[in-house]
């Protein structure tokens, strides 16, 4: 893709009028910026913000993508600290409106009709206007429905900022020391994945019709129907669902909800989405969520999901039980296991902490304390220790943390831990069924057995590469600094007794062999003891060095 220097121009014009010139130098895009300009001074309107509040405004004026990477990192607090999460979480994907005649385009070229024909109505003032598509209500066969449409040119503006984004990634990953421990390109290339899925409304239907699949048996919950043919990658027709937000606690009183009721039901939703379906619903913020006033549950915006193996749950369930049963060895050993980070981690370190960390709640229970509570500490500490999370284990806590905050609202009583042991204990006895041990077992057998077969190819291919090409070590350049300034202080010392000796040595010779020189023998031999003297003082302060940091 042709490189659009305006827009780097703009990210960095836009980083350092907020006050945010260390994030300009490290991503590289300061150059951009003329150098008078380069002050680290927020403007006038910012000045009085703290820095997450800055961050939050440049992410806003920078557009949709950085809007999007915006909410996608309010969703990783193992990486970002509370007052970054907080602020970000405000971000609103918000945007102006499309013109109604880019609209009809849009449709008439996706479904091959104009919208009159195509629905019994159609509203062309928009429910909502976002920066990758656009709401609007609509009728169908005596069905109401919402239709959304993409914006004009999204894909273009989305496609070049994304590429931007994985050249400043790959920039950083080089130059900011503090971003190595964590893998920048790594969770740059996971959001383009995330948004990319996202400008398709292809894959968002597939994510309705599998939530659907997956809840067709719990007349609690309602998933609204795809109309399939009414669909493309860029329009997207579902069944509108009405009701009353989750949050909207007077509204909720008045129709007759148990609102205590409601909370133990929607967190019992989340969980057996994450546990018994492993693909869960990543964005369950209370405009996701409506309720009918006999206590039904419909969900709405499947863009965001997230999804976990059997393995990886497992791993997740060992955390839990740690964490409930508040084991700080078994608790270090589960996050270790589920973690991807690629820095090195002192691994007594990082036990010590989590002994302090269990040690200050020990004698309270989790009830009293709050889930919410200690995942955000845990997450403090993870931080910390540089320890990363796979972006579906981050999501999980994320997904639960704001499951707890609607709970507890709707009942100020809520315990998340009480809905959430069952499906723990539940687990365990899954992983150690006689059914799932021989399971396990039968996997293992048979990847001991391609490993034996694929053995003998494998040695010989090791040792044709050694025998073609030799054997080469690579070594960390941070690892090698101690070695060669070690090398090289005994090297100038080596040097200079050389100098030392061969000097003592011409002055003697040259005494010795030439009676020219003899009348000069003093100043021969004062000039020699001079620099003897100083290069023997060097070897003496060099030597003494040794005792001290090499």
């Amino acid at each position: 893709m042709r490189v659009n220097f305006s827009r780097y121009q703009e990210i960095a014009d836009t980083l350092t009028r907020h006050g945010l010139g260390f994030l300009a130098g490290a991503t590289g895009v300061a150059r951009w910026v003329p150098a008078r300009r380069r002050r680290d001074v927020p403007h006038p309107q910012t000045r009085s913000y703290t820095v997450p509040q800055r961050v939050r405004v440049a992410l806003e004026e920078l557009g949709p993508t950085f809007v999007k990477l915006g909410q996608l990192l309010s969703t990783r607090p193992d990486l970002l600290p509370p007052a970054y999460i907080m602020e970000l979480s405000k971000l609103q994907d918000a945007a102006p409106p499309v013109p109604a005649a880019d609209i009809r385009d849009a449709i008439q070229r996706e479904l091959g009709a104009e919208p009159e024909d195509l629905f019994a109505e159609f509203e062309w003032t928009p429910l909502a206007s976002a920066s990758i598509g656009q709401v609007h209500a609509a009728r169908l066969d005596g069905t109401s429905v919402v239709v959304k449409v993409r914006r004009p040119d999204a894909v273009r503006q989305v496609q070049e900022d994304l590429e931007i984004l994985n050249s400043l990634a790959a920039r950083v990953d080089r130059a900011w020391a503090p971003a190595r421990a964590y893998d920048i390109r790594g969770i740059v290339r996971e959001f383009s994945r995330t948004l990319r899925a996202e400008l398709d409304y292809h894959r968002e239907a597939q994510n309705a019709e599998r939530f659907a699949a997956q809840f067709a048996d719990r007349p609690d919950v309602v998933i609204p129907r795809v109309f399939w043919e009414r669909t493309t990658s860029r329009v997207l027709t579902l069944e509108r669902m009405t009701g009353i937000k989750i949050n909207d606690l007077a509204a909720l009183d008045a129709a007759g909800v148990d609102r205590r009721a409601l909370a133990r039901s929607g967190a019992d939703i989340v969980l057996s989405m994450i546990f018994e379906h492993r693909f869960f619903h990543a964005d369950p913020h209370p405009g996701n969520l409506f309720v009918h006033p006999d206590g039904r549950i419909a969900l709405i915006d499947f863009g965001m999901v997230g999804e976990i193996g059997e393995e990886l749950r497992d791993r997740f369930a060992d955390f839990l039980i740690a964490f409930t049963l508040r084991n700080p060895d078994a608790l270090a050993d589960a996050l270790e296991g589920v973690s991807v980070t690629r820095g090195d981690v002192d691994r007594y370190a990082f036990r010590e902490a989590l002994r302090s960390f269990v040690s200050l709640y020990s004698d309270r229970s989790l009830t009293e304390v709050g889930f919410a509570r200690l995942a955000s500490e845990l997450l403090a500490l993870l931080r910390e220790q540089r320890l990363q999370l796979p972006r579906e284990v981050a999501l999980i806590f994320k997904v639960l943390m704001m499951m707890e905050g609607i709970g507890v609202q709707l009942d100020p009583q809520f315990d998340l831990t009480a809905v959430l042991t069952p499906y723990a204990r539940r687990l365990v006895r899954e992983r150690f069924a006689p059914a799932a041990i021989a399971n396990r077992i039968a996997r293992a057998s048979a990847d001991a057995g391609t490993l034996a077969l694929e053995l003998p190819t494998r040695l010989r291919r090791v040792i044709d590469t050694v025998d073609r090409n030799g054997l080469e070590v690579h070594l960390r350049a941070a690892e090698l600094e101690p070695l060669v300034g070690r090398a090289e202080r005994i090297g100038n010392r080596l040097v200079a007794g050389v100098i030392t000796a061969a000097l003592i040595n011409a002055v003697g010779q040259f005494i010795a062999r030439d009676s020219r020189w003899r009348s000069r023998q003093s100043a021969l031999v004062g000039a020699g003891v001079t620099v003897a003297t100083t290069l023997s003082g060097y070897l003496l302060w060099t030597a003494r060095r040794r005792s001290g940091p090499n």
